[in-house]
This record gives structure tokens, sequence and C-alpha cells, in this order.
């Protein structure tokens, strides 16, 4: 894409928060969480699949041992390093692109499969909705994206009494410190999930199924209709 002044600069937002961007492969069994998770959306030997926001790779790893050709994408150059080694020892054919959701390559209706993992919330809603029609036009006909991100499962109204209750709940089962749940809420662009919701479906996806399983994450199946089919 070629560089425009009024175009939103990803790189402005790298390294804010890298904890919260890892939160799904942060732990010892992350490779068996991956690979449940793919074998959940079915993936098969073949797939073109991209991992936008790799983290240090271990889903797009597991998706190459899998069988699939896959990309890994990432803004931030170390994680992106990481994720190279980690495919490298486990002997993943694997590719990385130093990218994000608003500038990863691509050819129109070329990918099986879609996953993005703690990542769209560096973007404010306009930029999401960007994101999200550029996905659109990547995946195939029939083709799914899978989306888990940090989102508010609240009304406006709720904000007041929730954050407190958000920041317990993160520092009890992820480790996060205070600080670190409300540095995210001044400074990062999570959204409510019925926006959430309401931007995948504008854009053209159908909503397959979501899962607000925690205070502040949202998990979305979405898929790109086929030619023909309601949206």
């Amino acid at each position: 894409m070629l560089a425009r002044d009024w175009y939103y600069n990803e790189r402005n937002r790298m390294g804010i928060e890298p904890a919260v961007a890892s939160i799904y492969d942060a732990h010892d069994d992350a490779d068996l969480r991956a690979r449940a998770a793919l074998k959940m959306l079915g993936v098969q030997r073949g797939w073109r699949i991209a991992d936008i926001g790799c983290g240090n790779g271990v889903l797009a790893t597991e998706a190459a041992l899998m069988g699939a050709e896959v990309d890994a994408i990432d803004i931030s150059p170390a994680m992106l390093a990481l994720a190279e080694i980690y495919a490298r020892d486990r002997k993943a054919p694997v590719r990385t692109q130093s990218a994000g959701l608003l500038s990863f390559a691509y050819r129109p209706e070329s990918y099986d499969l879609i996953v993005s993992e703690f990542t769209l919330h560096h973007l404010p809603d306009f930029w999401k909705v960007v994101a999200m029609s550029r996905i659109f036009r990547a995946l195939k006909p029939g083709a799914s994206f899978y989306l888990r991100d940090i989102v508010y499962a609240s009304m406006p109204d709720a904000v007041e009494r929730d954050v407190e209750q958000w920041a317990e709940f993160q520092i009890k089962n992820h480790d996060f410190s205070r600080e670190g749940v409300v540095t995210h809420m001044r400074d990062e662009y999570s959204t409510f999930g019925w926006v959430m919701e309401r931007m995948l479906t504008d854009v053209g996806f159908t909503l397959v199924s979501v899962d607000y399983h925690a205070p502040m994450h949202g998990t979305y199946l979405l898929r790109k209709p086929k030619a023909g089919e309601q949206g």
C-alpha cells in the first residue's frame, strides 16, 4: 500500500504493553493450546493461513507442522525474530512478514484462514474497520477469520464500577499488575463487544460464534460468505 500522510502509522504503537500481546502463548502448554484451536478451526494440509500479530510464533508453527502454508506476520521486529527462531527450532516452514493489520501484503481471496490474537486493540475503531476490510478481502469465499482480543463485555454505563473488577480479574488470572490494566484502559483502543460485533458484520462477515469468556476477552469465529449467501 502506498504511503499516505493521513494513514495510521502502526509502528507508533509498537512495544506498548507487550505482555498483553502474548496472553495466548505465554504458557508452558502454548503449543497444545494452539494445536487445539487449529483443530477446532478445521485446519487441513495445504491450507493457506495468515497469523497477524503472530507474537513468538507458536500458533503459526503448529499450523505449519499440520501441513498448512503459513505467513507469520508481526509489526515488531523483535517478536518476528522470536517467531523465526521458534519455527526453525521445530523445523516448521513458516514465512515471516514484517507488517501489521494495515500493511500486510496479500493477494485477494487467497487465504483459507486468518488468525489475529490480541492485536486489533492497538488500532482506533476507524482503523479497526479498515483492518477488518483488508482481512475480508484477503480471505477466500467461505473461509474463516478467528479473532481474539481485549474487549469490554459490558455497556458504557457500567464502566465506572467495572474497572476495578476487571483489574482484579487480570491480576488474579494473568499475573498483570493493576498499573498494567489501568495503562491499557487509558492508552489502548479496546472497544465494547457489541461495537466489535457491529463492525465485523458491517464489513461483511457472518458471525459464527462469539465468546466473552472473561471480563476483558472476546473470541470471535467469523466466516466470509460465498457468492449468493447472506452475510
